[in-house]
This record gives C-alpha cells, structure tokens and sequence, in this order.
C-alpha cells in the first residue's frame, strides 16, 4: 500500500465507521471529522491510490453514474440503496443459485442484486 498519511488513515477510518458503501463527498465529510481541512482533490486522489492498491473496489449501481466505494475483500453480498437519502448499505443476504432463472443452456457465472426503497432512518 501507499504510504500512509493523516489524511489516507482519516478516509480509511471513514470507511471503517460507516462499515457500508460510500460516495466520495460522504468520505470528505467523515474524514473532515478528524482532519478538519481535508478537500476533495485529497480524497479523490486517495480514493483512486486505495482502489488501485485493493484496499477498495468501486460499486457500480445499475443506472446510477455516482461512484461508490467499499473495502475490498468482503464476502459475497448485495446492496439497498435509500430512494430518499440516497445512502447504500450491504446486504448480506443472497438468494443464492440463480440457474433456474435463465434459459436452459444458460450458465450463470456471477450475480448481482440491488433493492431500492428507504431505509431505517428514512422509513
């Protein structure tokens, strides 16, 4: 991994916390909790350097072009993403074998599942 700063162990320690996806601007807010000047370029530049060292993987959401990041490495799971507050969380449930679905002939090598609708803090 990079070397490590004040600022990457602040967005680190975000992620951590939050213990669920975030967006680059939710990242910037956490950290700035510890590091109060900490600015954008800063975050985005770590977001990209710990994604490239595996530390996070980006979550893409069907029909969503926001960026969303999560620690790497997590076991198999899905996401909820809040319609009203726009937050994602982890699903760690899956409905498991999905090869009675698809065609016969069809072979599904991997899946993934987003349910949408609003969260605990929103319901």
């Amino acid at each position: 991994m990079s070397r490590r700063t004040t600022q990457r162990s602040a967005i680190c320690a975000a992620f951590e916390s939050a213990a669920r996806p975030l967006k680059p601007d939710e990242v910037l807010a956490l950290a700035q909790q510890v590091v109060p000047g900490l600015g954008a370029a800063t975050v985005y530049r770590n977001l990209r350097r710990l994604t490239e060292d595996g530390w996070l993987r980006v979550v893409a959401l069907p029909g969503d072009a926001t960026r969303l990041y999560e620690r790497a490495g997590l076991a198999h799971h899905h996401h909820f993403h809040c319609d009203r507050c726009d937050r994602v969380f982890d699903v760690h449930v899956c409905p498991g074998d999905l090869g009675k679905l698809v065609p016969p002939g069809f072979a599904v090598t991997q899946h993934e599942f987003v349910l949408y609708g609003s969260c605990a803090d929103c319901n």
